[in-house]
């Protein structure tokens, strides 16, 4: 069986997404993505609400774009490889291959994708994750903490969900980003 993973960059008071600006340095920094190209590379589904896709849909030209270095070029290759489920009601179409519409999130129906799948699968934008979460199937959450305090917009942890997970992984980088890796027990 396949885990679901919940990963998102976070800032240092654990917003995934900031209320004004950036959620801070680190991350951008090519030993940050080469270890993110390297983490996820085995994953075979992404799970996405439509503005995390929206977003994320920049892999699939991205090695048209000139003068990429060579950790930029490994990740759309690893992107356009995976399947894309992207959740909902407003999206008429996608724009990039291997990828579907669904228009609920069916917490049976990502069970059975879990049981099925060869590979793992991630959820990916805190508001979809916050289903995930909430219907119990989150396995496991990476977590890339910058160094910045934002002050506000939206948790990486849902309000009103209790959670005792287990540290199973830790990295700093010299960019001051830490990576942690957490298990449901």
């Amino acid at each position: 069986m396949a885990k679901l993973i919940y990963s998102m960059i976070t800032s240092l008071d654990g917003y995934a997404e900031a209320a004004e600006g950036d959620l801070g340095t680190g991350a951008e920094v090519p030993e940050v993505h080469t270890f993110i190209n390297d983490l996820f590379r085995p994953v075979g589904t992404y799970l996405y609400g439509r503005r995390m896709y929206e977003t994320m849909v920049y892999w699939e030209t991205a090695h048209t774009l000139p003068d990429r270095p060579p950790h930029i070029l490994q990740y759309a290759r690893d992107w356009q490889a995976a399947e894309k489920i992207v959740y909902s009601t407003t999206l008429e179409s996608v724009s990039s291959a291997k990828t579907r519409i669904e228009r609920t999130f069916d917490p049976d129906a990502v069970r059975k994708l879990k049981a099925e799948a060869d590979h793992d699968l991630t959820v990916d934008g805190p508001n979809l994750a916050a289903q995930a979460i909430a219907a119990g199937l989150v396995d496991e959450y990476h977590l890339f903490i910058t160094t910045s305090v934002v002050g506000g917009g939206k948790r990486f942890f849902p309000d009103g969900v209790r959670l005792d997970l287990e540290l199973v992984e830790e990295r700093a980088f010299d960019s001051g980003l830490i990576y942690a890796r957490y298990r449901t027990r």
